[in-house]
């Protein structure tokens, strides 16, 4: 039987030749990562272990992005102690205050991760370098901290589901619109410890910020992990990033998937995750009337330049409601530039939105946003738990960034150009 994408990269960072479903491997690593969140628990394992040296300080990344600007004492802790750790092992991959962004923004931008690379995260949505081809998940801080110091991990070979893409995608639907979709579809433990394999001619006419976002978000179907095949445009994307040498795999034209699941890119329309589940989906057409108080359109999910470019061309010359509060937050120092040159600043802020440095910030209910009881967001972020990003009985919606800025504009969820 034939290989994934996904298995043929494991076996190749194990030194073998096969792997089959299930079996325990132990792989070489391409990138360890981390963040000011979860760094401080794996360098506080690291010492425990009585680790004298990381594996490759090339290979280590610490992105301080969740509490910063650093919101409290423990957050500033938190950033030094990952600081201290950088600076003691001369990393060269640490991401501080005026030069970071959200991680999983940060590192494909600055080719750090590339097509065939084996990597993990403590950070649940490291699924998102799939999109380059790579195979990519989060690990536990205890599994990082091994990581760091030994470059390997272990591994339990995920079955896979085979997703055929086809068409594409209409005006006003997004990579954001596709996945919620899928969610929707199968559940948010459908892909449980599976891979997620996107295939057929409807990739072609996603962009690279389309899959990044589509991965992102494929741990929030239980997925191990979401993979995109290399092609025209992951290339283009690599090229002038990526400095080293980047291997591309194929799936086997027998490879196994335990579903497989046609999608008609074209028939998709603007889909909205209703609280309290990203399964909870309905069509922009379903939703009814739902007044809101917020709107955050960033993330690392949602916080690519491309995703600036429609928010602003949708709020240039127009006004935020008088009852909603507008956030936006470029995902890293180099999309906030950008979106400086280009105008968009100027359009989020004439329209009465407040732009942020990058942070991860009102994703996670950590600062920059939190929501009051009763109130209600629209977020282009990855979670809407009950809890996720304030008070338990607020709520969290779900939507691209053009759903999102329109929402801003009517004061309710609606679509792009006042449609529903």
């Amino acid at each position: 039987m034939g290989m994934t994408m996904t298995q043929k990269i494991l076996a190749a960072h194990a030194g073998l030749d096969h792997v089959e479903v299930g079996q325990l491997i132990r792989a070489n690593l391409d990138m360890v990562l981390a963040n000011d969140i979860t760094g401080p628990v794996a360098i506080n394992e690291f010492e425990k272990a009585e680790f004298g040296q990381v594996f490759d300080k090339s290979k280590v990344s610490l992105v301080m992005d969740h509490f910063t600007p650093n919101k409290d004492i423990k957050s500033a802790e938190q950033c030094m102690q990952c600081r201290t750790f950088a600076r003691r092992f001369d990393l060269d991959n640490f991401y501080d205050v005026g030069n970071m962004g959200i991680e999983h923004a940060l590192l494909p931008e600055k080719g750090l991760v590339a097509a065939g690379d084996a990597i993990i995260g403590a950070d649940s949505h490291t699924c998102t370098y799939g999109a380059l081809g790579a195979f990519s998940t989060g690990v536990g801080s205890t599994d990082l901290a091994a990581g760091m110091a030994t470059g390997q991990a272990w591994f339990k070979i995920p079955s896979a589901l085979k997703f055929e893409l086809t068409g594409s995608l209409p005006e006003n639907v997004s990579g954001k619109d596709v996945i919620l979709h899928i969610i929707g579809m199968i559940g948010v433990d459908g892909a449980l410890y599976k891979s997620m394999e996107f295939t057929g001619e409807g990739v072609k006419s996603l962009s690279m910020d389309d899959r990044l976002c589509i991965t992102n978000m494929a741990i929030e179907a239980g997925a191990k992990n979401g993979i995109f095949p290399v092609d025209e445009i992951t290339e283009a994307y690599m090229e002038g990033r990526v400095e080293r040498k980047w291997t591309k795999y194929e799936a086997d034209t027998d490879a196994e998937y335990d579903e497989t699941y046609t999608i008609d890119l074209s028939a998709l329309r603007p889909t909205v995750s209703f609280p309290h589940l990203p399964e909870n989906t309905k069509t922009i057409d379903e939703v009814g009337d739902v007044a809101i108080q917020q709107v955050v359109i960033g993330s690392c999910t949602n916080g690519r330049l491309s995703d600036m470019k429609i928010a602003a061309e949708i709020l240039k010359g127009q006004h935020i409601h008088p009852d909603v509060r507008a956030i936006i937050i470029p995902a890293t120092q180099q999309i906030y530039k950008e979106c400086i040159k280009l105008g968009y600043l100027d359009a989020f802020i004439d329209a009465g939105c407040v732009v942020s440095t990058p942070t991860c910030g009102p994703c996670l209910g950590g600062h920059m946003g939190i929501l009051a009881a009763g109130e209600r967001c629209v977020a282009t972020t990855n979670r809407n738990f009950v809890g996720r990003m304030g008070h338990v009985d607020s709520e969290v919606y779900l939507a691209s960034p053009a759903v999102a800025a329109a929402s801003a504009i009517a004061g309710r969820i609606s679509g792009p150009k006042g449609g529903k």
